[in-house]
C-alpha cells in the first residue's frame, strides 16, 4: 500500500497500523513490533539490575539475606527516583515509633 511506503522504522510501522486501525485486522503482527520495541529498554533493565547485584553483593556481604539484598538492590537501582523523595519526614516518622536505644 502507498500508506506504508514511507515508513522508516517499526515505530513509525506500529503507529501507522493504530492510525489505520489495521492493528485490529493483524493483531500478531502488532504484537510482535511491540515486543521489538520493548525488548532492547527490557533487556537494558535486566543487565542494570545484575550489575547492581554484584555491587551490592560482595564476598564480604555473601550470606547477605533474600529479603534484604533486595531492599538494598531496589534501593541503589531506583536511586534516581529516591533522591527525589525527602528525607525528614521519614527521619521525624521513626523517631516518634517506640523508643529506640538511640536517636537518628
Amino acid at each position: 500500500m502507498i500508506v506504508f511506503a514511507s515508513l522508516e522504522g517499526i515505530g513509525d510501522l506500529s503507529q501507522k497500523l493504530v492510525e489505520t486501525r489495521r492493528h485490529v485486522v493483524y493483531p500478531l503482527v502488532y504484537q510482535l513490533l511491540k515486543l521489538a520495541m520493548i525488548l532492547p529498554v527490557a533487556t537494558a533493565i535486566v543487565e542494570r539490575s545484575f550489575s547492581a547485584m554484584k555491587i551490592v553483593k560482595t564476598r564480604l556481604r555473601n550470606r547477605m539475606g533474600d529479603k534484604w539484598m533486595n531492599d538494598c538492590l531496589v534501593t541503589y537501582i531506583e536511586s534516581d527516583v529516591l533522591e527525589q523523595i525527602d528525607d525528614e519526614p521519614i527521619i521525624q516518622r521513626f523517631q516518634s515509633m517506640d523508643s529506640r536505644k538511640g536517636q537518628l
